[in-house]
């Protein structure tokens, strides 16, 4: 299992990096002001971190139960993924139709391009994270 050090790393390295990317690429293409999606993405950044945290500590535990491994597959991270963004879908579409002013089903829509893009950007960030810093071997 990984470190609470670890995995603090792990969560602001993602948000950041998310950040850097998503915020210009969402305000060119909702065309909204910058500083309105900024708002959006920090505040869901927020929420997205603690969910990380939260998250990846249940599944990895999860994982260990029924593998006895938390090392993952193309397939689990593949799960890993849906499964983090689904339940960030659920709080934040609700967030972003108040905070933009928009209707619920055109923040559905906002929410779901940025739950694709971060869909994306979760397989690949994890992949590169577990390469760069690989999971402990369970033996030693």
């Amino acid at each position: 299992m990984r470190t609470t050090r670890d995995r603090i790393r792990h969560a602001i390295s993602f948000e950041v990096i998310g950040l850097i990317l998503v915020t210009p690429l969402g305000a060119w293409g909702f065309g909204m002001p910058l500083h309105e999606i900024a708002v959006v993405t920090l505040v869901s950044a927020t929420i997205a971190t603690l969910w990380n945290y939260v998250y990846n500590i249940w599944f990895d535990r999860a994982m260990l139960r029924l593998r006895g491994d938390v090392r993952k597959t193309i397939v689990h991270r593949l799960l890993h993924a849906v499964l983090f963004e689904l339940g960030l879908l659920t709080v934040l579409a609700p967030y972003i139709a108040w905070r933009l002013g928009v209707g619920l089903w055109q923040a559905v829509i906002m929410d779901v391009s940025f739950s694709v893009f971060y869909l994306i950007y979760t397989f690949a960030f994890n992949w590169i994270y577990d390469v760069v810093f690989p999971v402990p071997d369970p033996q030693s």
